[in-house]
């Protein structure tokens, strides 16, 4: 008997025909009509959107595959839009997304993989304290990184300045080109308002705060957005280490427009994906110089023929050079600090 053979012939019984035989159309419905939202949580699978002047609950199209969506995406929705309660819209597009900041596993299980953590971001804000716990100029590094590489502008912002001297960590940035915000939560201290500039520097954009647990992201944001009531938690005094207090990432809206999004403490920060030249971009200037070194150069002090080291003598007058010099010793800490974090992605975590 075969496999579709039920053994009658029985002209009453219907036979229903195999999976395998069913048509299947390419046309794929068109969703471009489509109105969109804002994702500014994602939680075990359901993704909060904002969407004109309410919340929604949205599930993801099974079309869109195991691709992840994450804060920051702009999708296509359809479904009950209504946001009543138990209700679920449903997203089944994603918008090209301007730009993505990204990190690599640094374990065994997930060594060089490519983690999406926010989409269309234009800030990244390098939040880190003076002390408690201590700065880490190479996280900082890590960090500046992946922004250029993200092509967002990254920003550090100075937590605890009561407790300690900003003054290296500010020469550091400036370098580079960096914007540095210096804040203290000490009454009637100097950056006692600090974050007031930070809110200036963001408004209107959409900014994500990234540092080690204890830093005082939350407390930053409670102080820009006293009606979001962040978490805030003390670092442990035997580890030197934060508790985690925001445990899953959020969007909040800032009051003159533009968003900041809140993330748990991280202690690493993979870079497997990151090529070399993508640092070199983030400073036009150099564009001409790398042009005249080797294939494979990666622009290392212990580089040979490195056009950067060209483009350092060819400073205008001493002052120039000067400049150049320094410009250029910044950036190289930058790429020697690449380098350790693909070759040694556990030292991400303590230093």
């Amino acid at each position: 008997m075969s496999k579709r053979d039920i053994g009658t012939d029985d002209p009453r019984v219907r036979v229903r025909p195999g999976k395998g035989t069913r048509p299947r159309t390419k046309i794929r419905p068109d969703y471009s009509d489509c109105p969109e939202g804002f994702i500014f949580s994602v939680d075990r699978g359901r993704y909060h959107v904002r969407f004109e002047d309410r919340l929604l609950m949205a599930v993801k199209s099974r079309e869109l595959g195991r691709g992840s969506i994450v804060v920051g995406d702009v999708v296509k929705l359809n479904g009950d839009l209504s946001g009543r309660k138990d209700t679920l819209a449903r997203i089944v597009s994603v918008n090209e997304r301007s730009s993505v900041l990204r990190r690599s596993g640094e374990d065994a299980d997930t060594k060089g993989r490519e983690k999406t953590m926010v989409a269309n971001a234009d800030n990244v804000v390098i939040v880190t304290a003076m002390t408690n716990p201590p700065v880490r100029p190479g996280f900082i590094d890590r960090c500046l990184v992946a922004a250029y590489d993200a092509h967002m502008r990254p920003i550090v912002c100075l937590t605890k300045a009561d407790l300690g001297d900003p003054d290296n960590v500010i020469s550091l940035c400036e370098s580079l080109g960096v914007t540095t915000v210096i804040s203290s939560n000490q009454e009637g201290h100097e950056h006692q308002f600090g974050y007031e500039k930070l809110i200036e520097l963001i408004s209107g954009q959409t900014s994500v705060l990234i540092g080690h647990s204890g830093v005082g992201k939350s407390t930053l944001i409670n102080a820009i957005l006293p009606e979001a009531e962040r978490l805030t938690g003390d670092v442990n005094q035997v580890t030197g280490r934060g508790r985690h207090t925001s445990t899953n990432m959020i969007a909040l809206e800032l009051p003159e427009g533009g968003w900041i999004i809140d993330t748990p403490g991280i202690r690493g920060f993979g870079l497997a994906h990151v090529e070399p030249d993508t640092v070199i971009d983030a400073f036009p200037e150099l564009e001409d110089a790398i042009e005249d070194c080797p294939r494979s150069c990666n622009h290392l002090e212990s580089a040979v023929d490195c056009g950067l080291d060209a483009w350092v003598k060819a400073g205008a007058d001493e002052a120039d050079a000067v400049y150049r010099a320094n410009r250029l010793a910044s950036i190289r800490r930058l790429l020697e600090s690449l380098k350790t974090a693909q070759e040694k992605p556990w030292e991400t975590v303590r230093d």
